[in-house]
């Protein structure tokens, strides 16, 4: 009975090994903190130039739907990791159509926005539950102790999904890494650029030592 044992953990155990090596690694934090812009540069640094997930915009929810990006392999010093990248909409507590006026759209763009952008914060949510590892995308430049962040945050906690916070817009002057790191201290803290490209290698060291 001991030597049937053995012999299936032997077969069952390397799989599940395998199997999270494999994983689902989502982006998630409010609009306009970066989130597409830095889906972006991980697509470009392992895939190639020319492969993008988004279009980053200074319009709040320009990705309204959830974007995923299969077989990506990060190899860094010895060490690797194969996961799928969700990117996913801007979390927001209220959703507006007259906020997008002030960006020079009309009435039936502004309420269409509004529209697909909740029905994204909505599947946003949904996915939580498929996440091995969240990267949260928050902009340094602004408060962080706010209503959206603490819900995104909160979220997490309640599955409790392994998370990484990505302080980004460091490049700015009004970046302060440190607000972010008093906010949540529970949680490991990278800041980065994803638009200039700065500290982006510290971010997959941070994955590799969250995820292994």
């Amino acid at each position: 009975m001991i030597k049937k044992l053995k012999k299936i953990l032997s077969r069952v155990l390397p799989n599940l090994f395998k199997k999270k090596k494999h994983l689902k690694i989502g982006l998630y934090g409010p609009p306009n903190a970066g989130k597409t812009t830095l889906a972006n540069k991980i697509c470009k640094d392992w895939l190639g130039e020319e492969i993008e997930m988004g279009t980053a915009s200074a319009i709040p929810h320009e990705t309204r739907e959830v974007q995923v990006q299969e077989n990506i392999n990060i190899k860094k010093k010895g060490k690797q990791l194969t996961f799928n990248l969700v990117d996913t909409p801007g979390i927001a507590t209220k959703i507006d159509y007259e906020d997008f006026l002030k960006h020079k759209m009309n009435k039936k763009n502004a309420r269409e926005r509004a529209k697909e952008a909740t029905k994204g914060v909505i599947d946003a949510i949904k996915w939580l539950d498929n996440m091995d590892c969240v990267v949260v995308v928050l902009d340094s430049t602004e408060n962080p102790y706010s209503q959206v962040n603490i819900t995104i945050i909160g979220n997490l906690a309640a599955r409790d999904v392994p998370v990484l916070i990505a302080a980004n817009k460091t490049d700015l002057k009004k970046s302060n890494i440190k607000k972010i790191e008093s906010a949540f201290p529970q949680y490991p803290i990278v800041g980065i650029s994803a638009n200039k490209g700065k500290n982006i290698d510290e971010l997959y060291e941070a994955l590799f030592d969250l995820v292994h």
